[in-house]
């Protein structure tokens, strides 16, 4: 697996400080669960950030906040399950889907999705494509954040195998186009609705929650 296309720094930069949404946490996440190169960019950003609050003055902190954290500390705390990787989804995709299998749901020409989570941050799905096949004309109204897991796609962008990630913004239009061979499966996530051109994609928008 040759990986070509990877995590902006900006991007990087966010996840590592914990200011990213939870939809494009996932896709990062993922990605850098398959890429050397990205795991080693974040733990440069990680020591980077550890150096910096080591150099900041301690401050203290009040007996009531002191309290309520330790109480907190104190606090029961369910265990979460931890799951593994399985099949082609890696282990923070079933750490999503709960260590369960996806629930397809069609949306037309053999293409299905499985949302994994939609909110106020955002949206996360994965995204069946079968081979051949192009997805409609269409921008952003946000960032897109899509991760190939099976397959390959092709777009304005370039060519995107499995651990690519492309980024998308809405200045990006495109009409990514699935490779021969075998489906592209794609984890995607988003923080705003997609401008499709065509008029039958935009009736189903909302039915489909794209």
């Amino acid at each position: 697996m040759t990986i070509t296309h990877h995590i902006p720094d900006a991007l990087m930069l966010d996840y590592a400080s914990g200011r990213m949404a939870a939809p494009f946490a996932l896709v990062v996440a993922t990605h850098i669960s398959l890429c050397d190169d990205c795991r080693a960019r974040l733990a440069a950003h990680e020591m980077a950030g550890g150096a910096v609050i080591e150099t900041h003055a301690s401050a203290d902190l009040s007996d009531s906040l002191r309290d309520s954290v330790m109480a907190r500390l104190d606090d029961a705390v369910e265990d979460t399950p931890v799951y593994e990787r399985s099949s082609i989804f890696p282990a923070p995709v079933m750490q999503a889907l709960k260590g369960r299998p996806p629930k397809w749901k069609p949306l037309g020409r053999g293409v299905r999705q499985s949302i994994l989570s939609h909110g106020k941050t955002g949206s996360v799905r994965l995204l069946y494509i079968p081979p051949g096949l192009d997805m409609p004309d269409h921008s952003h109204g946000g960032l897109e954040l899509t991760l190939v897991l099976q397959g390959a796609f092709s777009d304005e962008g370039g060519r995107f195998g499995v651990g690519d990630v492309e980024v998308a913004d809405d200045l990006v239009e495109h009409k990514p186009v699935a490779a021969k061979g075998e489906a592209c499966i794609c984890l995607a996530a988003t923080d705003a609705a997609l401008r499709f051109t065509a008029f039958l994609p935009k009736l189903l928008q909302p039915i489909f929650r794209i």
